[in-house]
C-alpha cells in the first residue's frame, strides 16, 4: 500500500464510499430542495453545478479534507510562484505566464526562476505583428502575392490546441483567411489540408518545439516540394514559412526566415502552449484583439484558482470529483460532451491534457502507485453524440461520469439555441433519475453522475475561462494523487523506439512480433 491510499483521508473517503454507493440522488434531490443551489458555483462566464453527483455534504468534507492532506493549494502556489514542480526535468510550469498582465513573473525572478515576462511580452509582439501585417494583405509570397491561406504543420500540442482555438473562434475570423491544419504523418491528411489553395498564397507554420518531431517535419518536406511543383525550387519559397520552435538554429537551418522564427520555453508543457505563439494561426485567423480578450479570460480563471478557497475553486471541485468516481467508485473513463458545435475539438484536446499529463504509474516521488490516476477522456459535440454513445451512458454496465458543456446564448437561431440548451439539460436530467417501466428493456436505473458547466456566448474571452478551467483542474488532480502532470516519459520513448526502427538501429534487440511484421513490411520500403 502507498502512503496515500494508508492516509487517513484517503481511507475515510473509502469508508465512506462503501454508504454512499447504494444511496440514489433522486431520492438526495427529493429529501434536499436546496441542493441544486448549494452545489453550485459561478465564475465570471461559467456556471457550474455539480449536484447530480453521488455525492453529500459528509461527501464534500471528506473530499476537502483530501484535498488539505494533499496539500493542494501550496502546490497551486508552487506553481504560480515558478517553482521547479516539474521535478523530473527540474523545471518550473509556467504556462500562466503566457496570459499574465503583470510587469514581472514569477515576481522578482522568485525560487530559482528568472523573470520570463519580457520573453513572453516581446514574443507575443512579434505574434501580433505578423498577424496583422498578413491579415493587411502586406506579405506576399514568392510571386508577390499576398497569403492568405494558413496551414498549421504540427502534432500534439502543437496542434490540438491550435485547431481548437481556431474553430471555436471561428465567428470572429477573417472570412478572407482559410486555415487548414495537417498533423498526421500519413500523407492524406496533408493532401487533404492542401486540396483547393492556391501555392501562390499559401503560408505554412511550422511548429514543433524541437524542430525533430518526425510528423511534423515529414508534412513540411511535402509541403516544400508542393510548392516547388508550382513555382520552382527557388529560395523565395522561404517566404511561405514561418516556425514556432525552441530551436531557432534548426528552424533557419531548414529554410526559415529568421524573423518569422517565434520561440517556445522549456517551462511550457506543449499541451499547455497555445496561449503562445503556438497559438499563431489563431492569432492571425481571429486577429490580436480578440486573441487578447482570450488570454484575459483564462487570466481570469488563473487568478480564481489561485484566490479561491478550496471549497469555491472551481477547478479543485472538478478535480475531486474526478478521484472520487477513477478512485473510489474505479469508473475508468470520463466522458466531455459541449454542446456547442464550435467547440467540437475541445474532447480531442481535454484528452491529450488529461491524459498525456496524469496517465502516470509512478507518483511524483518515482514509487509505483496503487491507485487509478487519468480516467480515459473522451467525448463528442452536442446532440449527434446522442445518437451515438448515450445509450451506453443510459443504460450500459459502466459507470460513466459527465461533463455537459452548455451555452447560455448564441449568435444563432433562438429556436436552434433552445434545442441545444433543451437535449443536454434533458440528457442530464435523465442520466441522474432514471426511469421505471414494466418491460426491462425499457428501464433506466439512473443515479449516473453528472456536472453542467453553463457557459455564456462562446466568445474568446469566455472561452479563455473554460480552457484555462480544464487546464488548472488537471493541475489540481495531479496534487491530489501525488502526481508530476508536466512530463510524458511514455511518449518520449515510443518516439525513440520508432526512430530506431526507422533508421535500422538495433533491430535485433526487438520483440520477436516488430520483427516478425517488420519482415513483412520492408520489402514495401525498397
Amino acid at each position: 500500500m502507498s502512503k496515500l491510499t494508508e492516509s487517513p483521508a484517503w481511507r475515510a473517503l473509502a469508508e465512506h464510499q462503501r454508504h454512499i454507493e447504494p444511496l440514489q440522488m433522486r431520492d438526495l434531490f427529493a429529501a434536499d430542495h436546496g441542493r441544486a443551489k448549494r452545489y453550485s458555483l459561478e465564475c465570471g462566464a461559467i456556471y457550474l453545478d455539480y449536484s447530480r453527483h453521488r455525492i453529500t455534504d459528509d461527501t464534500l468534507r471528506l473530499l476537502f479534507a483530501l484535498a488539505r492532506q494533499a496539500n493542494t493549494s501550496a502546490w497551486i502556489e508552487r506553481m504560480f510562484s515558478g517553482e521547479h514542480v516539474n521535478n523530473s526535468e527540474n523545471r518550473a510550469a509556467l504556462h500562466v505566464a503566457l496570459r499574465a498582465d503583470q510587469e514581472r513573473f514569477p515576481a522578482a525572478g522568485s525560487n530559482g526562476t528568472p523573470d520570463v515576462m519580457p520573453m513572453v511580452r516581446a514574443a507575443r509582439a512579434r505574434a501580433y505583428a505578423l498577424a496583422d501585417t498578413l491579415r493587411g494583405g502586406s506579405i506576399r509570397g514568392a510571386t508577390g502575392k499576398p497569403l492568405c491561406h494558413i496551414v498549421n504543420l504540427g502534432v500534439g500540442g502543437s496542434d490540438l490546441g491550435p485547431r481548437l482555438l481556431s474553430r471555436a473562434m471561428r465567428r470572429q475570423s477573417d472570412s478572407s483567411l482559410t486555415l487548414r491544419f495537417a498533423a498526421n504523418a500519413d500523407p492524406a491528411d496533408l493532401d487533404a489540408a492542401l486540396t483547393g489553395l492556391d501555392p501562390e498564397r499559401t503560408l505554412f507554420i511550422i511548429a514543433s518545439k524541437t524542430f525533430t518531431t518526425v510528423e511534423t517535419l515529414s508534412n513540411a518536406s511535402r509541403a516544400r516540394a508542393w510548392l516547388a511543383a508550382s513555382l520552382g525550387d527557388a529560395p523565395e519559397l522561404s517566404t511561405h514559412f514561418a516556425a514556432v520552435t525552441a530551436d531557432e538554429a534548426k528552424a533557419h537551418g531548414w529554410g526559415v526566415p529568421a524573423e518569422r522564427i517565434f520561440p517556445m520555453w522549456d517551462w511550457v508543457g506543449g499541451r499547455f502552449s497555445m496561449w503562445s505563439s503556438v497559438g499563431l494561426a489563431a492569432v492571425i485567423a481571429a486577429g490580436p484583439a480578440h486573441f487578447d480578450n482570450l488570454l484575459a479570460g483564462a487570466r481570469a480563471m488563473d487568478v480564481h484558482f489561485r484566490e479561491a478557497p478550496l471549497e469555491r475553486n472551481m477547478p479543485v471541485i472538478l478535480a475531486l470529483l474526478s478521484v472520487w468516481y477513477s478512485a473510489f467508485f474505479r469508473t475508468q473513463t470520463h466522458a466531455l460532451l459541449p454542446y456547442l458545435e464550435d467547440l467540437r475539438e475541445f474532447p480531442a484536446w481535454a484528452q491529450q491534457l488529461h491524459m498525456e499529463s496524469n496517465g502516470k504509474g509512478v507518483d511524483r516521488d518515482g514509487q509505483p502507485v496503487d491507485y487509478p490516476t487519468s480516467p480515459v477522456i473522451w467525448g463528442s459535440s452536442g446532440t449527434p453524440s446522442q445518437h451515438s454513445f448515450h445509450q451506453l451512458l443510459h443504460q450500459g454496465t459502466r459507470l460513466v461520469p459527465t461533463d455537459f458543456i452548455v451555452p447560455r446564448s448564441s449568435d444563432g437561431d433562438a429556436a436552434t439555441q433552445h434545442l441545444l440548451v433543451v437535449n443536454a439539460l434533458a440528457q442530464g436530467s435523465a442520466l441522474m433519475t432514471g426511469a421505471a417501466a414494466a418491460e426491462p428493456y425499457r428501464v433506466l436505473p439512473g443515479n449516473r453522475p453528472s456536472s453542467t458547466l453553463l457557459i455564456d456566448k462562446l466568445e474568446p474571452h469566455a472561452l479563455g475561462q473554460l480552457l484555462a478551467l480544464y487546464e488548472h483542474k488537471v493541475v489540481a488532480e495531479a496534487a491530489l494523487l501525488n502526481l508530476n502532470p508536466f512530463d510524458q516519459c511514455g511518449v518520449e520513448f515510443g518516439k525513440s523506439v520508432a526512430q530506431s526502427i526507422e533508421r535500422g538501429q538495433q533491430t535485433e534487440q526487438l520483440d520477436a512480433s516488430t520483427q516478425s511484421l517488420l519482415s513483412r513490411i520492408e520489402p514495401w520500403r525498397h
